[in-house]
């Protein structure tokens, strides 16, 4: 489900070409042009008049409202917590790099995947996010920050399956390449593993890259670790991958969060090698980030160096990941929106929602 009342840039250009119907023809440009290409807030287009403005914002509210901010690794990491118009909360990332900035958002309010080490996952699933509360996060992100826009790299890597929320998650990204200019190279959709939509992707115009966090080369293993395997496993999952690859000519990529004792040994080197060789992907190695749901601790750094030279020696390339902004829950699994979650004495995650009270 998704919010069943529009915001402002859940509009397609057609859409607001027929809200302005009656406007001069060039209203239209300036709004659209405005909102994409300047990525300026509506209040703020002085070309436009201020009481057409004023009327869009009424009729037309923002999709999302920024609750707080935290910052990490000197500035270079930002972390944006996003208030829905339901309620729901959502977190977006900004990394600043020195020639790059990356924006990682996210697709849907929790996630349904029960990732086992995944912080969103362990609080489960509220919604599907809408194209316009996807966009929001990106252009409220570089409103906020002041960023630099020319050279951003755009990664559906927050809360959420994006392939499980396939139409809205493809619009965003269209409205990104084609109305915003960020080139389909620059865009990044990662999946634990949904391979319906990987097909989709693989017959869609735009060559964007695929990530897919894989963390288990084996499905035992990764029946555990990521549940969806159960449906769609590895063998089924490999085809998939290989018919996208031969469509798009894109690098695939995997993601493995090296987790001590667990997946990191050298049998799981091996056994990601003869996986990843075939498919030609390339590996990033991610340490473990800690989770209030999971108590597995990350692999030491010389495992993960030893286990990148296993890869190595067969064949497969592997870049070990710098993680960012560990220290406000913002890298890769931590995000959760405030949600909190416990282990029991069973070592089942005990669900418990926090809401960040936001002042009038």
């Amino acid at each position: 489900m998704t919010p069943a009342d529009p915001s402002l840039a859940d509009l397609s250009r057609a859409e607001l070409a027929e809200l302005l119907d009656g406007e001069p023809a060039y209203r239209l440009a300036q709004v659209w042009d405005g909102l994409y290409r300047r990525r300026r807030p509506l209040a703020e287009l002085s070309n436009v008049p201020k009481a057409l403005r004023r009327a869009i914002g009424e009729l037309l509210p923002d999709a999302l409202a920024l609750v707080r901010t935290q910052s990490a690794d000197r500035g270079a990491t930002t972390k944006h917590l996003w208030s829905l118009r339901d309620g729901h909360l959502v977190e977006s990332v900004l990394m600043r790099y020195r020639s790059r900035t990356t924006l990682c958002i996210s697709s849907q309010a929790g996630c349904a995947m029960a990732c086992s080490f995944c912080a969103t996952g362990q609080v489960g699933f509220d919604r599907n996010l809408s194209v316009g509360e996807m966009v929001s996060q990106v252009l409220g992100t570089l409103q906020h920050a002041g960023s630099e826009t020319s050279a951003i790299n755009i990664v559906f890597m927050g809360m959420g399956e994006p392939l499980a929320n396939y139409d809205a998650v493809w619009a965003a990204v269209e409205r990104f390449h084609g109305d915003m200019g960020v080139g389909a190279r620059h865009i990044t959709i990662s999946t634990v593993g949904v391979i319906p939509g990987i097909v989709r992707l693989a017959a869609a115009d735009l060559p964007v890259n695929l990530a897919v966090s894989l963390h288990a080369a084996n499905d035992r293993l990764r029946n555990r670790i990521a549940p969806i395997n159960r449906t769609y496993p590895l063998r089924d999952l490999a085809r998939a991958l290989a018919d996208y690859r031969r469509a798009k000519r894109r690098r695939i990529s995997f993601e493995w969060a090296m987790i001590s004792g667990v997946n990191d040994r050298d049998s799981d080197a091996a056994e990601l090698a003869a996986y990843a060789r075939p498919l030609a992907a390339h590996v990033n190695l991610i340490p473990l980030n800690p989770t209030p749901g999971y108590d597995h601790t990350p692999s030491r750094a010389e495992r993960i160096e030893h286990f990148a030279s296993q890869l190595a020696s067969h064949g497969v390339n592997a870049t070990v990941r710098v993680n960012r902004g560990t220290s406000i829950d913002a890298a890769c699994g931590q995000l959760r929106a405030d949600k909190q979650v416990s282990i029991s004495r069973r070592g089942r995650p005990v669900r418990r929602e926090e809401r960040t009270r936001i002042e009038r």
